[in-house]
C-alpha cells in the first residue's frame, strides 16, 4: 500500500487509503491552518487499535474497519483530533502529571486519555468538520468548557458517566504511556524533535495569521507555542544572580591582595580591586492578604535566594514585613524564620528596615501579592519582586476595599509572576 506500513500482528485485509486519504484532504481544506500537521502524520495500519491512535513519534495508527463503517466527514474530524493530541503535546503533558501526581496504572491512563480528549473535543468541531461519534465532550460528563487537560482531570473520576469510554486508546500520543503495538522510538517513519517542534510552530504561525477563523482553545495553544510560559523558578533565580553580579554589585577594595600597579610605586601599597559574595536582603510580606501556602513557599524562595548566590547563606538576610517590619534575621534554617504579622501591607517598612542593615545588601528581593504601597525612589540596590498573582476574574483585588486596585511594582524592580508550576513569566 501507498503511504502506510503494516504493523506487528496485523492482518492482510486491505485499508481503504483512498477514503482514509481523502477524509485528511478535507480535514486540511476546513481546517487548512492545521494541514502541516496533518500531512506529517505516517499512517500505519493496524488492527489493534479500536479506531484511530497516535504515537508520541508522530505516526497514525488505523483499524480497516472503522476506516470502512465511518462516514468519510467523522474520519476527517477523527484526524483533527489524533493529530491535536501531538500539537498539543499530550504525551509529554501526561508524563509530567503522572510523576507529579503519582498517577500510575491502566485507570489513571485511561483518566488522561479523557481528560485530553475533553481538552480537544469541546471546540474543535463544527464549520465543516463533523463530529465523530462517541467524541466524548465535557457537557457529557457534566463539566464545563474551556478547560485543558490537568484541570480536567482534577475534576472526574471513572464511574458510570465514564463506563462507555473503557475502550477508549488515542495510543501514547494522548497520554505519554507506551503501546505494546506501537513501533517505539527505534521504528520506521517517525518524527525526530527538531522536525515535530518545526511542524508546531508551523501551524501556531498559520494560526495567529488567522485568529478570526480559529476556535479558542487553537488560539490559545498557539499563543503558547509561539510565546511558552517560562519556569518561574527558574526565572526567579536567573533575576537574583543576574541583580547580585551585575557589574559593581559585591565590588570592594582589599588591601588582602595589593594591586599590581603597585610595583611601579615603591613603598607604596595599592588595594586591589576585589569581588567578594553578595549581600541579598529578602523581605516577605506576611500581611493577612498573603495565604499560609504562599508564605511556605515564600521559605522556599528564601532557600532558593541562598543557592542564587552560591549558597553563602551567611550573606543572606530576612525581614517579614505587614504594616511594619519588626525585626531582620538571619538566614540559618529557612523553617526557623518566624514570620509575624497578618495586618495591612506596607512593604515601604520592610525597604527601610533592609536598606539599613549592616553592612547594606547589594540586592533586595522582596515576595509579595503586591498589594502594597512601593517606595518613591529608587532603592541604592538591585530589588528582585516575586509576585504572587492576586487579580480576581473580574478585575478587582480585595485588600479590605473591593475597589482598591495597587500600583503593580515600580519599572525599577524586576518582576517575576510566582505561579503554580508552569509560570506567568517575567518583566524587567
Amino acid at each position: 500500500m501507498t503511504g502506510e506500513q503494516a504493523s506487528p500482528g496485523a492482518g492482510t485485509g486491505a485499508l481503504d487509503v483512498g477514503k482514509l486519504y481523502a477524509a485528511r484532504l478535507h480535514a486540511a481544506r476546513v481546517r487548512p491552518y492545521l494541514a502541516t500537521a496533518l500531512f506529517a502524520l505516517h499512517t500505519v495500519e493496524s488492527r489493534r487499535v479500536p479506531t484511530m491512535a497516535v504515537d508520541r513519534h508522530w505516526r497514525c495508527y488505523v483499524s480497516p474497519a472503522f476506516v470502512d463503517r465511518t462516514p468519510l466527514e467523522e474520519l476527517a474530524g477523527v484526524w483533527v483530533h489524533e493529530v491535536s493530541h501531538l500539537l498539543r503535546d499530550h504525551h509529554g503533558r501526561g508524563d509530567r502529571v503522572a510523576r507529579e501526581r503519582g498517577l500510575t496504572g491502566a485507570g489513571e491512563r485511561l483518566r488522561m486519555n479523557i481528560a485530553a480528549d475533553l481538552e480537544i473535543n469541546d471546540d474543535v468541531y463544527g464549520d465543516g468538520l463533523a463530529r465523530p461519534e462517541g467524541a466524548v465532550r465535557p457537557d457529557d460528563l457534566r463539566l464545563p468548557e474551556g478547560k485543558v487537560m490537568e484541570d480536567y482531570l482534577r475534576r472526574f473520576r471513572l464511574g458510570p458517566l465514564t463506563q462507555h469510554l473503557a475502550w477508549l486508546d488515542c495510543g501514547s500520543g494522548a497520554d505519554g504511556l507506551q503501546r505494546e503495538w506501537e513501533l517505539g522510538p527505534e521504528g520506521a517513519d517517525g518524527l525526530s524533535d527538531q522536525e515535530r517542534d518545526a511542524v508546531r510552530f508551523r501551524v501556531a504561525r498559520g494560526i495567529k495569521g488567522r485568529p478570526g477563523d480559529v476556535p479558542r482553545g487553537w488560539r490559545r495553544w498557539a499563543e503558547e507555542a509561539l510565546h511558552p510560559p517560562q519556569p518561574w523558578r527558574q526565572l526567579l533565580g536567573a533575576a537574583i544572580r543576574s541583580a547580585a553580579f551585575g557589574a559593581g554589585t559585591g565590588d570592594d577594595y582589599s588591601y588582602g591582595r595589593p594591586a599590581r600597579r603597585s610595583a611601579g610605586l615603591p613603598g607604596v601599597v595599592l588595594p586591589a580591586l576585589r569581588r567578594r559574595p553578595p549581600r541579598v536582603a529578602v523581605v516577605i510580606d506576611t500581611s493577612g492578604s498573603v495565604s499560609d501556602a504562599e508564605l511556605g513557599s515564600a521559605l522556599l524562595e528564601v532557600t532558593a535566594v541562598s543557592r542564587a548566590v552560591g549558597g553563602r547563606r551567611d550573606q543572606v538576610r530576612v525581614v517579614p514585613c505587614d504594616a511594619v517590619a519588626r525585626s531582620v534575621h538571619p538566614l540559618c534554617r529557612a523553617e526557623g524564620i518566624p514570620l509575624v504579622g497578618g495586618g495591612g501591607t506596607d512593604l515601604r517598612t520592610g525597604f527601610a528596615k533592609a536598606l539599613r542593615t549592616r553592612p547594606a545588601p547589594d540586592v533586595v528581593v522582596v515576595l509579595t501579592d503586591g498589594q502594597t504601597p512601593w517606595p518613591d525612589t529608587r532603592p541604592p540596590c538591585r530589588t528582585v519582586v516575586g509576585l504572587f498573582p492576586r487579580q480576581e476574574p473580574d478585575g478587582s483585588w480585595d485588600e479590605n476595599d473591593p475597589d482598591y486596585v495597587p500600583d503593580g511594582p515600580p519599572a525599577w524592580a524586576r518582576t517575576v509572576v510566582i505561579g503554580d508550576g508552569g509560570g506567568n513569566g517575567s518583566r524587567p
